[in-house]
Protein backbone atom coordinates (compact mmCIF):
# COMPACT_ATOMS: atom_id res chain seq x y z
CA UNK A 1 0.00 0.00 0.00
CA UNK A 2 3.02 2.29 0.27
CA UNK A 3 2.85 2.71 -3.51
CA UNK A 4 -0.68 4.07 -3.22
CA UNK A 5 0.48 6.61 -0.61
CA UNK A 6 3.23 7.73 -2.96
CA UNK A 7 0.72 8.02 -5.76
CA UNK A 8 -1.59 10.18 -3.66
CA UNK A 9 1.28 12.43 -2.68
CA UNK A 10 2.45 12.69 -6.29
CA UNK A 11 -1.07 13.56 -7.38
CA UNK A 12 -1.32 16.21 -4.68
CA UNK A 13 2.00 17.81 -5.62
CA UNK A 14 1.08 17.63 -9.28
CA UNK A 15 -2.22 19.34 -8.53
CA UNK A 16 -0.51 22.02 -6.45
CA UNK A 17 2.06 22.62 -9.18
CA UNK A 18 -0.51 22.89 -11.93
CA UNK A 19 -2.74 25.13 -9.79
CA UNK A 20 0.26 27.36 -9.09
CA UNK A 21 1.15 27.42 -12.76
CA UNK A 22 -2.44 28.24 -13.67
CA UNK A 23 -2.47 31.09 -11.18
CA UNK A 24 0.67 32.59 -12.71
CA UNK A 25 -0.70 32.32 -16.22
CA UNK A 26 -4.12 33.92 -15.74
CA UNK A 27 -4.03 35.19 -19.30
CA UNK A 28 -3.82 31.62 -20.64
CA UNK A 29 -7.15 30.18 -21.64
CA UNK A 30 -8.61 27.21 -19.82
CA UNK A 31 -8.25 25.17 -22.98
CA UNK A 32 -4.50 25.66 -22.86
CA UNK A 33 -4.45 24.69 -19.17
CA UNK A 34 -6.41 21.52 -19.95
CA UNK A 35 -3.98 20.63 -22.76
CA UNK A 36 -0.94 21.15 -20.53
CA UNK A 37 -2.49 19.20 -17.66
CA UNK A 38 -3.36 16.42 -20.08
CA UNK A 39 0.26 16.28 -21.26
CA UNK A 40 1.48 15.92 -17.68
CA UNK A 41 -0.92 13.13 -16.78
CA UNK A 42 -0.33 11.37 -20.11
CA UNK A 43 3.34 11.25 -19.21
CA UNK A 44 2.53 9.82 -15.77
CA UNK A 45 0.26 7.20 -17.38
CA UNK A 46 3.01 6.31 -19.86
CA UNK A 47 5.41 5.81 -16.96
CA UNK A 48 2.83 3.58 -15.29
CA UNK A 49 2.60 5.81 -12.21
CA UNK A 50 -1.17 6.35 -12.48
CA UNK A 51 -4.08 4.73 -14.29
CA UNK A 52 -6.12 6.32 -17.07
CA UNK A 53 -9.10 6.82 -14.73
CA UNK A 54 -6.94 8.57 -12.15
CA UNK A 55 -5.45 10.70 -14.91
CA UNK A 56 -8.89 11.86 -16.07
CA UNK A 57 -9.86 12.75 -12.50
CA UNK A 58 -6.61 14.71 -12.08
CA UNK A 59 -7.16 16.65 -15.30
CA UNK A 60 -10.73 17.52 -14.29
CA UNK A 61 -9.59 18.54 -10.82
CA UNK A 62 -6.76 20.69 -12.20
CA UNK A 63 -9.04 22.45 -14.67
CA UNK A 64 -11.59 23.18 -11.96
CA UNK A 65 -8.81 24.56 -9.75
CA UNK A 66 -7.60 26.68 -12.64
CA UNK A 67 -11.12 28.02 -13.13
CA UNK A 68 -11.30 28.90 -9.44
CA UNK A 69 -7.86 30.51 -9.53
CA UNK A 70 -8.82 32.50 -12.62
CA UNK A 71 -11.93 33.79 -10.87
CA UNK A 72 -9.90 34.84 -7.83
CA UNK A 73 -7.17 36.46 -9.92
CA UNK A 74 -9.58 38.40 -12.10
CA UNK A 75 -11.37 39.75 -9.03
CA UNK A 76 -8.06 41.29 -7.92
CA UNK A 77 -7.91 39.64 -4.50
CA UNK A 78 -4.86 37.43 -5.13
CA UNK A 79 -1.50 38.92 -6.04
CA UNK A 80 0.41 35.70 -6.79
CA UNK A 81 0.39 32.05 -5.77
CA UNK A 82 1.97 31.02 -2.52
CA UNK A 83 5.34 29.34 -2.98
CA UNK A 84 5.88 25.96 -1.37
CA UNK A 85 9.36 25.18 -0.16
CA UNK A 86 10.51 21.83 1.19
CA UNK A 87 13.29 22.19 3.72
CA UNK A 88 15.91 19.51 4.25
CA UNK A 89 16.88 19.35 7.91
CA UNK A 90 18.69 15.99 7.77
CA UNK A 91 22.36 16.17 8.67
CA UNK A 92 23.46 13.27 6.50
CA UNK A 93 23.36 10.46 9.10
CA UNK A 94 21.55 7.19 8.69
CA UNK A 95 17.98 7.89 7.62
CA UNK A 96 14.94 6.14 8.99
CA UNK A 97 12.51 4.60 6.47
CA UNK A 98 10.20 7.59 6.89
CA UNK A 99 13.05 9.99 6.24
CA UNK A 100 14.14 7.98 3.20
CA UNK A 101 10.59 8.13 1.86
CA UNK A 102 10.48 11.88 2.51
CA UNK A 103 13.78 12.30 0.67
CA UNK A 104 12.44 10.35 -2.30
CA UNK A 105 9.34 12.55 -2.35
CA UNK A 106 11.56 15.64 -2.31
CA UNK A 107 13.41 14.32 -5.36
CA UNK A 108 10.13 13.60 -7.12
CA UNK A 109 8.84 17.10 -6.34
CA UNK A 110 12.08 18.57 -7.69
CA UNK A 111 11.63 16.54 -10.89
CA UNK A 112 8.02 17.74 -11.24
CA UNK A 113 9.17 21.33 -10.74
CA UNK A 114 11.72 20.87 -13.52
CA UNK A 115 9.02 19.50 -15.82
CA UNK A 116 6.77 22.46 -15.03
CA UNK A 117 9.58 24.91 -15.73
CA UNK A 118 10.26 23.14 -19.01
CA UNK A 119 6.58 23.40 -19.95
CA UNK A 120 6.60 27.10 -19.04
CA UNK A 121 9.55 27.69 -21.34
CA UNK A 122 7.90 25.78 -24.17
CA UNK A 123 4.68 27.77 -24.05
Amino acid sequence: MAGFGDLVQKAFYLGVGVASYAGEKVGVTLKDVRVQAQKLVDELVARGEITAEEAQRLVNEMVSRAQQDEGVATSGTASEPRRIEILDDADGGDLSPEEQQAEELRRQVANLRQELEQLRRES
